[in-house]
């Protein structure tokens, strides 16, 4: 039935208009009878053959099926699922499978790396623009293997290697991922003594705990992949860390005392050697110096000895002179002639006069006068 005005338009305009001058309503009987006629011409014989009924099915099945088409991103990993149920995963790029309700495919990102932090929490910056931590001792408090208390604060990063585990296999990625990291690190840090781990041995925890953490994860099939677990402080406990300090103090001075201890020995050692094989090669070749006076002497005593058996007399007589000689050589001499008369002692001062010509040849010469008008 046709659009009819109803009165208090003056002249039937309707709603759309106040009289025979305004714009003309729409006929919606004539737009629905005109849609109508085109669709059927789209038929080949009608909307309600058989043969429409077929194409027009046939229709709705190929946009349903070009509808099962699906690009997957570089960083997103396409996970189908058939009937609800984990089917396959699937690369980057286009793809096909059936679309919903058979078939339904979801894409998360698998590129982005995660962090999870263990020992304390990054708090929001403070007035000077620092961000303040958090500590969390319940979580960074772990046992060394030599029985110490050790305050262990890390991070580790993480993303997503399987797609279809990480969303079926695990309930709570973010919280199992601590909980493994935890756990892992206490392994780790029950076995290395503590004065490893504050000095040269944080890049074998960090190493160890992330093999110890990947094998975890993929036994419970999880699909994450941990890309870096980084120490951030390993310390003794607050409560104690003076105390810590004071011990570590004196075994630095300890050692710093047997270094020292040890060098003066290394300097002293082989000089008391060089030493004692000084005065040993001094003593040997003292006794080969005695050995070889004593058999001069010898030999010389032999030789007077032969030649005191075929001359005694002057033997004797020269062996006297010689000790005389030996005996009186500095002695000061005074030499009488009884020969010379009575009253007056003869007396010759060899000693002054050794003397005054020896003081003599010290004083230096005078020079030799000049010749002619040479200079």
């Amino acid at each position: 039935m046709a659009w009819t005005p109803q009165g208090g338009g003056g002249g039937g305009g309707g709603p759309w208009g106040s009289g025979p001058s305004g714009p003309q309503q729409p006929d919606i009987e004539e737009m629905l009878r005109r849609g109508q006629d085109r669709f059927k011409r789209i038929l080949p014989s009608g909307a309600g053959s058989p043969r429409g009924l077929i194409l027009a099915s046939l229709i709705v099945v190929g946009l349903w099926l070009f509808s099962g088409f699906y690009r997957v991103q570089t960083n997103e990993q396409g996970v189908v699922l058939l009937f609800g149920k984990l089917h396959h995963t699937s690369g980057p790029g286009l793809n096909w499978y059936f679309p919903p309700p058979i078939a339904n495919v979801l894409t998360p990102v698998v590129t982005d790396v995660r962090r999870v932090e263990i020992g304390f929490r990054t708090a929001s910056e403070n007035r000077r623009g620092q961000q303040a931590n958090l500590d969390v001792s319940e979580e960074s408090l772990m046992l060394t293997g030599d029985q110490n208390i050790s305050d262990i604060k890390f991070t580790v990063f993480w993303n997503i290697k399987n797609a279809g585990n990480y969303l079926f296999q695990v309930r709570d990625p973010q919280g199992t991922v601590k909980k493994v990291a935890e756990s892992a690190m206490r392994e780790v840090i029950g076995q290395t003594p503590l004065q490893v781990a504050l000095t040269g041995g944080r890049k074998s925890i960090e190493d160890k705990t992330l093999n110890l953490m990947q094998s975890i994860l993929d036994s419970y099939k999880t699909g994450i992949n941990i890309t870096n677990v980084q120490l951030l402080g390993v310390d003794p406990p607050k409560a104690v860390i003076d105390a810590f300090n004071e011990v570590q103090r004196a075994r630095q001075d300890k050692e710093r005392k047997q270094n020292e201890a040890l060098a003066y020995r290394n300097k002293v050692v082989p000089e008391a050697r060089g030493e004692a094989a000084q005065i040993v090669q001094q003593a040997k070749a003292y006794e080969e110096k005695m050995i070889k006076e004593a058999e001069g002497e010898a030999k010389q005593f032999l030789s007077v000895y032969e030649t005191y058996k075929d001359a005694k007399d002057i033997t004797t007589r020269r062996m006297y002179l010689e000790a005389m000689e030996s005996v009186l050589k500095g002695a000061n001499k005074v030499i009488l002639d009884d020969k010379a008369g009575q009253g007056v002692v003869p007396y010759l001062p060899l000693p002054e006069l050794k003397k005054r010509s020896e003081q003599s040849a010290a004083q230096p010469q005078p020079a030799a006068p000049r010749v002619g008008g040479q200079r």
